[in-house]
C-alpha cells in the first residue's frame, strides 16, 4: 500500500500543483481536503482520476471544526500532512481580519492537536508540513537579505495569522516531538494564481483586453514593491523533498525554511514583461485606489542557504517561463468560455 498524502487547501494554486507534482512524481496516494462548497477549477485535470479513485480522493472537513479534521485524520492516517489550507489573500484581510485570524491560527491548531491527540493515544507519528509565508516579515529593511532569524512584523491581519500559524508549528514540533517543518514561500505564481495577486490580476487584464472584453487599461495598486519571484511548481517539490527528510529524522522538530526564487523584480518590471508577451501595443497603467492595501510589505529579498544545508533544491523554471505560462492560463481559460470577474 502507497503512502498517504493529505493535502488541505488541495483546491487553491499550491494545493493542486502539490497534487500534481505527487502524482507525477512519487508513488504516494493523496487525499485532498475541501469544504463541500470550494470550486473544483484547479482540480478538473485530475476529475477522472479523482472519480475512479485512481491514487486520489477527496474528503469533506473544515479547519475550524475539530470533529471532522479528527475523524478524518484517524480514519485515513496519513503518513504526509501538508497544510496548505488557509484564508490567504492579504488585502482580503483587512476587510475579514477576524475569519482570517480563526482559519489560519485555529484552525492550524485544530489540525495539530488531532495529531498530537492521536500520537499520545496509538503512537501516530506522521510528517507535517505548516505552511507559513513571507509575509510574516513584513516591512522589511530595505538592502537586507531575509533569512530564518529575520525580524517578524506584522503588516496585514493575514501576516499577523502567519505568524501566529509559523509558531504553532514550531511550538508543536518542540514540545510534542511532532514531526512538523515550517516553510515561508516568497513570492510564487504561476498557472492556477488567484487573480487576487498582483502579478496573476495584470496577466488576467491583459488576457481580457486581448479578448476585447476590457478597455486597454490594467488597473493596479502600489508598485513600489520589490521583490524575488519563484514558479509554484519548484516550491512543491521543494515541500516534498523537506517531507522526506523530515520522515527520516534529517529535519528537526518544528524547523523553518524560507523557499524563495532568486529572480528579483520591481513591481512595474513585472508588468513590462507581461506586456511585452502581448500584441497589443495600446495599453496603459493606472492606478487604483481601492488597489492599494494600508500598509504594503515594500522588500522582500531572501536568503536560500538554509533550505540548501537541508535538500538538493534550487529554482529551475525561470521567470520568463513562468510569467508566461500565467498570461497563457488567463488566456486558456477565458477562450474556453471562463470569463474571470473584472478586479
Amino acid at each position: 500500500m502507497s503512502d498517504l498524502a493529505l493535502i488541505t487547501g488541495i483546491t487553491g494554486q499550491v494545493g493542486s500543483q502539490l497534487a500534481d507534482f505527487l502524482l507525477e512524481n512519487t508513488e504516494n496516494d493523496v487525499c485532498g481536503m475541501m469544504r463541500w462548497q470550494e470550486p473544483m477549477d484547479n482540480l478538473y485535470q485530475l476529475t477522472s482520476k479523482i472519480n475512479n479513485k485512481d491514487r486520489i480522493d477527496l474528503e469533506y472537513a473544515d479547519l475550524n471544526d475539530y470533529s471532522s479534521l479528527y475523524k478524518l485524520i484517524s480514519k485515513r492516517r496519513p503518513k504526509y500532512i501538508y497544510h496548505l489550507g488557509a484564508q490567504s489573500f492579504p488585502k482580503t484581510s483587512f476587510d475579514i481580519p477576524i475569519e482570517t485570524l480563526q482559519t489560519n491560527i485555529i484552525g492550524t491548531a485544530n489540525l495539530l492537536e488531532c495529531v498530537r491527540n492521536l500520537k499520545e493515544m496509538d503512537n501516530y507519528d506522521p510528517v507535517v508540513h505548516i505552511c507559513s509565508s513571507s509575509e510574516v516579515y513584513g516591512r522589511a529593511k530595505m538592502g537586507v537579505p531575509l533569512n530564518e532569524e529575520s525580524k517578524f512584523h506584522g503588516a496585514s491581519p493575514y501576516s499577523i495569522s502567519k505568524i501566529g500559524t509559523d509558531y504553532l508549528g514550531q511550538f508543536y514540533g518542540e514540545a510534542y516531538r511532532i514531526k512538523t517543518f515550517v516553510t515561508r514561500m516568497g513570492t510564487h505564481t504561476g498557472p492556477r494564481r488567484s487573480d487576487v495577486f498582483f502579478e496573476s490580476t495584470v496577466a488576467k487584464q491583459i488576457a481580457l483586453i486581448e479578448a476585447g472584453l476590457q478597455e486597454p487599461a490594467i488597473k493596479v495598486g502600489n508598485l513600489s514593491s520589490v521583490r524575488t519571484f519563484q514558479d509554484v511548481r519548484d516550491a512543491v517539490r521543494a515541500y516534498y523533498l523537506l517531507s522526506i527528510e523530515s520522515s527520516k529524522g534529517n529535519v528537526p522538530c518544528g524547523e523553518a525554511f524560507n523557499i524563495a526564487g532568486e529572480e528579483a523584480f520591481k513591481l512595474p518590471e513585472v508588468i513590462e514583461l507581461l506586456l511585452s508577451f502581448s500584441h497589443r501595443t495600446d495599453i496603459e497603467v493606472v492606478t487604483d485606489s481601492e488597489r492599494l492595501r494600508p500598509i504594503d510589505a515594500d522588500y522582500q529579498m531572501f536568503d536560500n542557504t538554509k533550505i540548501r544545508a537541508f535538500i538538493n533544491w534550487k529554482p529551475e523554471i525561470t521567470a520568463e517561463a513562468m510569467f508566461r505560462d500565467l498570461l497563457d492560463h488567463w488566456r486558456k481559460e477565458i477562450s474556453s468560455g471562463r470569463v474571470p470577474l473584472n478586479r
